[in-house]
């Protein structure tokens, strides 16, 4: 990434896993500001475990983590949320019994997400019409697409710089895919760092600065999206062809 500004989130070296079991080999990734960065693989090479990583609900058990070249290593999960990294996990995990505008207060529950929490919940709906019209229903009726919505909104309610979204098309019919990958663009629009673990990987590079094809828990190739859309060795194994 010649010539690209510091990196806002910085991976060196990273090692982790769970229990006795190392999945993160020595993963080293540079996420610029204000860039949408893919993670591209098969089930269980290890892009969940990098984002619970870099989300504090995993451990390092060795390298570095730094964020606005600030160490970040071992702090806490909640910490990182203050500070303003913010996962979107996979699967969703609203809060089924609770309404939307439940759901997104919980989600500006860090200190630094306390000011300005209804300008911002405006700001939400003006960005995801569905959720205002839902705001008083519980997040478990609803569809999936509209809990990837509504997740999504909540993220966006921890003021975040920096916005790990973990599968957010799993599951999703093909016109909510549409819609959500265009979401994910108008983040990067809006100024936001996005980190990107996606299966579908034809529609992650379409709309990616850059990406890491993640194999085994290390890092097997890296380029911009459309380098990689490219890339024989990609195409043949993700995209169909």
């Amino acid at each position: 990434m010649s010539g690209a500004p510091d990196p806002l989130l910085q991976i060196k070296s990273l090692v982790a896993g769970y229990g006795q079991v190392e999945v993160l080999h020595g993963i080293d990734i540079d996420i610029a500001p204000r860039s949408i960065t893919a993670l591209i693989g098969a089930n269980g090479a290890g892009k969940t475990t990098l984002m619970r990583a870099l989300a504090g609900l995993s451990p390092a058990r060795a390298g570095s983590v730094r964020f606005e070249g600030r160490e970040i290593t071992d702090s806490p999960a909640h910490a990182r949320v203050d500070g303003g990294i913010v996962l979107v996990p996979e699967g969703r995990m609203v809060f089924t019994l609770l309404t939307v505008e439940q759901n997104l207060r919980l989600g500006g529950i860090a200190p630094r997400a306390r000011v300005g929490i209804d300008a911002r919940m405006e700001t939400v709906f003006e960005k995801f019409p569905r959720l205002r019209e839902r705001r008083r229903q519980l997040a478990g009726s609803m569809s999936g697409g509209e809990q990837q919505m509504l997740a999504i909104g909540r993220g966006l309610m921890a003021r975040p710089q920096v916005i790990l979204l973990d599968e957010p098309s799993l599951g999703l019919a093909p016109i909510m895919v549409k819609q959500l990958f265009a979401t994910i663009d108008g983040l990067r629009r809006d100024g936001f760092t996005v980190l990107l673990a996606e299966q579908n990987s034809r529609r992650a590079l379409e709309i990616a600065d850059y990406a890491y094809v993640v194999k085994n828990g290390r890092i097997e190739l890296a380029g911009s999206g459309a380098e990689l859309s490219r890339s024989e060795n990609v195409r043949r194994a993700f995209l169909g062809h």
